[in-house]
């Protein structure tokens, strides 16, 4: 199981001091959040994507990049990628890129965002949302699985004889989650490319999000993945921890009241109760979260929303601590005695190139500089044969 922390990166007032943060103050602070993460032993930092205000994080590659060199073992990701405002052959180039300067640290979760003025933006139309998300991904697909890919499509100018560098780490692409709130036909998506599906697992009470995961999960068998118990799942979820219980709901009070989404609705009491919401001493988070083991069996990967809705940086920096100290040590040696052996390997680009390679040596794209551009179809690599090895999908 591999625990960490998820930013949706919003700039918001804090209620408690009225200062808000400048988007330098923020940019800083997430610096040091994703550092603070690797410190204190989580496994994973993500970031989302946004390109409107209140939120800072619309070049989630240049970020990671730069969290990749101040760290050493985290391993980082995004929560979302838009596959749907982004030009697929820009997710290629990029996130390989930072597949590289990582160390294969790295993957990503694709979404469709559901921001609708951000769809013109960038030239595309929110009602054409999901047949964008489909098609997207299914060039982005084979763009790191093709040395050379021709390709047509309703979206985007068609590909010919065309080449995303640089090539995967490994010539292994990333791994690739799915990101849902309520979509099945995310999950239908993620099951027929034998993906890992990512519930947000946030707003919506435990019944909703495992009616997607059990959708998922057979559809993954379906498609010939594996099993049911094999397919790769990860959730979201929000805390806020103090030494006890009371101190919990008094501390956090003011920032959910006030907090963009979900302020002035529901009391803290009762959306802490209907939702999987985790406030309270270190035992009760615990105990919450043990709840979703409950409810969904295995799982690879637990995220929490722990920076939002105004919280200052020290006080993130403290339930980071508490999160390494308390929290993930009980949850790491509880779920382990829980597991099923034939459930899934929570994913990493070590385990992705085992399982291509076995004890082989990976293969390590160089192009051949004697053939020039690439104007023929063929290949403008000296050792590869991908298109052997790579069915096109459709």
């Amino acid at each position: 199981m591999q625990f960490g922390i998820f930013s949706v990166s919003d700039i918001t007032r804090d209620p408690v001091s009225g200062e808000t943060p400048s988007e330098a103050e923020r940019i800083k602070a997430i610096v040091q959040i994703a550092k603070k993460t690797e410190e204190v032993g989580l496994d994973v930092f993500a970031i989302g994507e946004h390109h409107n205000p209140p939120f800072f994080s619309s070049s989630p590659t240049t970020l990671l990049a730069n969290i990749a060199a101040l760290t050493s073992r985290l391993l980082l990701t995004t929560s979302t990628t838009l596959i749907t405002t982004n030009d697929p052959v820009r997710i290629a180039e990029e996130y390989a890129m930072l597949q590289h300067l990582a160390g294969g640290r790295m993957d990503l979760m694709l979404g469709r965002g559901n921001t609708a003025p951000v769809y013109p933006w960038f030239g595309q139309d929110i009602r054409k949302g999901l047949p964008l998300a489909l098609e997207n991904y299914n060039l982005l697909h084979r763009l790191w699985r093709e040395d050379v890919v021709d390709w047509e499509g309703e979206f985007r100018t068609a590909l010919q004889g065309f080449t995303s560098t640089p090539r995967p780490l490994d010539d292994v692409p990333p791994f690739v989650w799915h990101g849902s709130i309520r979509t099945p036909e995310i999950a239908e998506q993620a099951a027929f490319y034998g993906n890992g599906f990512f519930a947000n697992h946030i707003f919506w009470p435990t019944s909703h999000s495992l009616r997607l995961i059990e959708f998922y999960r057979q559809r993954f068998e379906h498609y010939g993945h594996g099993t049911q118990k094999q397919a790769v799942v990860g959730l979201g979820g929000q805390t806020y921890i103090a030494k006890n219980s009371q101190d919990a709901f008094k501390e956090y009070r003011p920032y959910f009241d006030e907090a963009p989404v979900y302020g002035h609705g529901p009391s803290l009491e009762d959306f802490s109760s209907q939702t999987p919401l985790s406030v309270g001493s270190p035992q009760e988070v615990i105990e919450k979260t043990l709840t979703f083991h409950d409810a969904f069996g295995d799982y690879q990967r637990q995220m929490f929303l722990i920076d939002h809705a105004g919280l200052p940086l020290k006080a993130v920096l403290n339930q980071l601590d508490l999160l390494g100290e308390e929290v993930v040590p009980v949850l790491r040696k509880e779920l382990a005695s829980r597991r099923d052996p034939e459930s899934a390997d929570a994913p990493t680009h070590q385990g992705l190139v085992r399982a291509k390679y076995g004890d082989e040596p990976a293969r390590q794209p160089r192009p051949n500089a004697n053939r020039g551009d690439n104007v023929t179809g063929a290949s403008p690599y000296q050792d590869s044969d991908a298109s052997a090895e790579y069915p096109k999908l459709v």
